[in-house]
């Protein structure tokens, strides 16, 4: 039980420090652009990214169940893959890099199952999770982001040439207050999943190994014989990353919101557009998607058709360094822990 607490709460900051790591994902445009105060938007953005996350359960499904072999995986072997994606998470969030949260759970849990299955990486599910769901999506939800975002925003521009300035700026500053709710309600469907899926997981093994066995009639809430997710696992799931969203993230919304390129609220309401309908696509596929990647490269799309050389390509060249180390980093993280509590 000692374990299954500690996971427990180990998720619960994990949660939290993906609401603060990613709040930057739904509000670093409308920030920027001064359509509401950092105040407001984080506000905002906590209300919808707790609405998103009570709805759905495919992309809990997919990390729970769908990524590793279930049967080799234990209590402990959870809480590495918790602390190894939060070591990350708090590493890339003090340098102001806008890395995938969803990634480094991802990489820890692959790497702490791997390490509980003694190098074998049969346990990883290649095949029907990891590859279609995982590796895939992460090259082509960025240029998905990248490209309709651009496409997106030479539209506006055409669509718009006629018009002055200040209607422009009005209009755009009102709409963007609808699309940046959009994606933070889209980024709750997505990323709140992904722990629900963790303890999830933990209940579900921790069932099969028995270690719930002898509770009293009162925590009897906690067996969980079938992988389905429990109501009190959702709002406790929902309610930490709406409290980790309104402690803001404020290195990553600079990084993303004014050090890559300076928006204006109709380039605002392009990037949040984009990133909004690919993300809430994704989690109807139960695809676990980097919500950073995909805002990211929407942003990075819109500045390119505003100015191309108006991009701060090096900054961008730092965030695409940190996605692609994601996976790995956080994969070896986990499979150290895991070892190291193995020898225990």
């Amino acid at each position: 039980m000692l374990t299954f607490f500690s996971v427990v709460l180990a998720a619960i900051i994990f949660e939290y420090s993906n609401g603060f790591h990613d709040a930057a994902n739904a509000i670093a445009t409308v920030v920027s652009t001064r359509v509401l105060t950092p105040r407001k938007a984080i506000a905002m953005a906590a209300f919808f990214n707790l609405t998103g996350a009570l709805l759905g359960g495919a992309v809990a499904s997919t990390i729970g169940k769908g990524l590793v072999d279930t049967d080799i995986v234990t209590m402990s072997t959870v809480l590495c893959a918790l602390i190894a994606a939060f070591a990350w998470n708090i590493a890339t969030w003090w340098l102001g890099l806008p890395s995938s949260s969803s990634h480094s759970l991802i990489g820890g849990l692959c790497g702490a199952a791997l390490a509980a299955a003694h190098g074998n990486w049969s346990v990883i599910k290649w095949n029907a999770g990891v590859w279609p769901k995982v590796v895939v999506p992460m090259i082509t939800s960025p240029l998905a982001g990248f490209i309709f975002g651009a496409l997106l925003m030479f539209l506006l521009l055409v669509a718009l040439h006629r018009f002055t300035p200040h209607f422009v700026q009005s209009l755009f500053g009102k709409l963007q207050i609808f699309s940046a709710a959009w994606m933070a309600h889209s980024h709750g469907t997505n990323d709140a999943q992904k722990t629900m899926g963790i303890i999830t997981l933990a209940l579900f093994t921790g069932t099969k190994a028995g270690s719930f066995n002898d509770l009293p009639d009162w925590l009897s809430f906690l067996k969980t014989p079938v992988f389905v997710l429990p109501t009190w696992v959702i709002g406790l799931c929902a309610v930490t990353m709406a409290v980790g969203t309104a402690a803001g993230g404020w290195r990553i919304i600079r990084t993303l919101g004014h050090r890559m390129v300076k928006l204006q609220p109709v380039h605002g309401f392009a990037a949040e557009t984009t990133a909004a309908v690919i993300i809430q696509a994704a989690s109807y596929y139960g695809i676990p998607l980097s919500t950073t990647h995909v805002i990211s490269t929407s942003i990075m799309g819109v500045g390119a058709v505003k100015r191309f050389s108006g991009m701060k390509w090096t900054v961008v060249e730092r965030i695409i360094w940190t996605w692609l180390f994601t996976l790995p980093a956080s994969g070896l993280i986990g499979y150290a822990l895991a070892r190291a509590a193995a020898a225990l």
